[in-house]
């Protein structure tokens, strides 16, 4: 039987962050513990998008006081081009 979800903190940080993926390409998320996040996409556990594209590196991370301020911030992110997160990650 798989472990009970469990809520984060009140105060835990909410984080978007980028990672690369092995053929070069960026995948976006969100989450309020990031180091448990990217060994869940190296471990396959993470998104669909990212299994195939094994191992992942964390390339940049933003931090929010609130969910929808972080969800916000992801979702204008998936909506930039290639070039776009490229020149977010080498240039913030």
């Amino acid at each position: 039987m798989p472990p009970e979800a469990v809520s984060p903190p009140e105060d835990a940080p909410h984080c978007v962050y980028i990672v690369r993926c092995d053929d070069d390409s960026y995948y976006t998320g969100y989450t309020t513990d990031v180091e448990r996040r990217v060994t869940e996409h190296n471990a396959g556990d993470g998104a669909k998008y990212t299994k195939g594209r094994r191992p992942v590196k964390l390339v940049y991370v933003e931090t929010f006081a609130t969910r929808s301020a972080a969800q916000s911030r992801e979702y204008e992110i998936k909506q930039f081009s290639r070039k776009d997160k490229h020149e977010l990650v080498h240039h913030s």
